[in-house]
């Protein structure tokens, strides 16, 4: 398996899960605070500095208020 912090399709997962914060009118900290974590744990998610794991991306998918399956497919076209 290759290696995925910094791949084509993390850094798109990246520029998702930016877009959708910004898009939900949160800043990292309000974000942090919604889903129990510190605004560090966010910043290092949207840096690439860290993994999302499924759980996680599902969380965020609940309070960004977008489709987790939706995001899923686009980033099936990542190469």
């Amino acid at each position: 398996m290759a290696k995925t912090l910094g791949s084509e399709r993390h850094k798109a997962l990246i520029r998702l899960l930016i877009e959708a914060r910004e898009k939900a009118g949160l800043t990292q900290t309000e974000l942090a605070e919604k889903i129990g974590e510190y605004q560090s744990f966010v910043a290092r998610l949207e840096s690439g500095q860290r993994r999302v794991d499924v759980v996680e991306f599902l969380e965020l998918a609940e309070v960004l208020g977008f489709d987790a399956s939706s995001v899923i497919n686009e980033l099936r076209n990542q190469k």
